[in-house]
């Protein structure tokens, strides 16, 4: 797995390139003491390897501005997408300072060699349109919600589409209110902010993943416990679990549904978080960031990957889990 001595690791997204994967990940470093610290004390670093097992290591890819910025707090999840030969756009959640990192906002970032990135601008791509989502006053949620871009081409159409973290209003339960957001653009730098593609059941639906396996697409998404809707706890097979689920739909338009059966990777305490489904080598593989272990202390690193099935019915099963 990829762990360090002296950083923590948690979420990440994978890209590939001439048969090399690229893995970036929030990472901070253990001498801060508290694991829970480490969201305000973050940066991104950037390994490689052939098999998503052995990784080389290559320092730290990005950080929050240096100077006063929307970003200069924080630059946490995002993704990482190729616009043409050897042009990488690198789409991320940021927060300031002046807002106590409660406001969170996306990103905008490229590169030629996938490592030494620059902001577009002062890097804001996406800020978040209060007719659509929630927008935060201190009364229903801790921060106002608009992180983990998802970024990918619109295989129905010309352009780009954004998925997001995100929250709508008028739910009866603060646990009814997280979505998954859209976004469209033409160019991958001028976006048009759309309504939620699914909302309800849960808190938030952290770190979306929208990918296409046969004749489905799933958009994956992690999510703990205490962020289940009551109604959502009433008609699941079991306890409520901590860990990684999935919407799926017969096309990338909708209607995205949840999935049913047990979540796709799910414990308690959550021993995997913010999963990722990717294809290598023509197989599907099944990777999450190590987040607790049994007593429930936070792990950090990031697991190797375990194969996954598609059933007939199209759900998704971790073997061996």
């Amino acid at each position: 797995m990829l762990a360090f001595e002296e950083d923590w690791i948690w979420d990440f997204w994978l890209a590939e390139s001439e048969g090399l994967w690229h893995i970036f990940f929030l990472k901070a470093p253990k001498a801060i003491g508290d694991p829970e610290l480490r969201h305000w004390n973050v940066s991104q670093g950037h390994a490689v390897s052939r098999d998503l097992v052995n990784w080389k290591y290559l320092g730290t890819a990005f950080t929050p501005s240096d100077t006063k910025n929307w970003d200069d707090f924080t630059t946490w999840t995002g993704s990482v997408v190729e616009c043409s030969q050897g042009k990488w756009h690198l789409f991320y959640t940021g927060s300031s300072r002046s807002e106590r990192g409660l406001k969170q906002r996306i990103g905008h970032a490229v590169s030629s060699d996938l490592h030494n990135w620059s902001r577009v601008g002062d890097g804001l791509a996406l800020d978040l349109d209060a007719n659509l989502y929630e927008e935060f006053d201190g009364s229903v949620w801790h921060e106002r919600a608009m992180r983990d871009p998802w970024v990918m081409r619109d295989s129905d159409g010309e352009g780009w589409l954004m998925f997001f973290t995100a929250r709508v209003s008028g739910h009866s339960e603060s646990n009814e209110g997280g979505a998954i957001g859209l976004a469209k653009s033409k160019d991958l730098y001028t976006w048009e902010i759309r309504p939620p593609i699914y909302s309800g059941s849960f808190g938030q639906l952290e770190v979306p993943q929208v990918v296409r396996f046969g004749s489905k697409w799933y958009c994956l998404f992690c999510t703990r416990s205490c962020d289940w809707s009551q109604g959502f706890r009433e008609t699941y097979c079991g306890p409520p679990v901590s860990g990684t689920h999935y919407l799926i739909a017969d096309s990338l338009a909708g209607p995205w549904n949840l999935a049913n059966g047990p979540f796709l990777d799910g414990s308690e305490p959550s021993r995997r978080y913010a999963g990722k489904v990717v294809k290598h080598d023509g197989q599907l593989l099944f990777l999450g960031f190590l987040d607790r272990s049994h007593d429930g202390s936070f792990i950090g690193a990031v697991s190797d990957p375990l194969p996954v099935k598609v059933e007939g019915d199209g759900r998704l099963v971790i073997l061996n889990p």
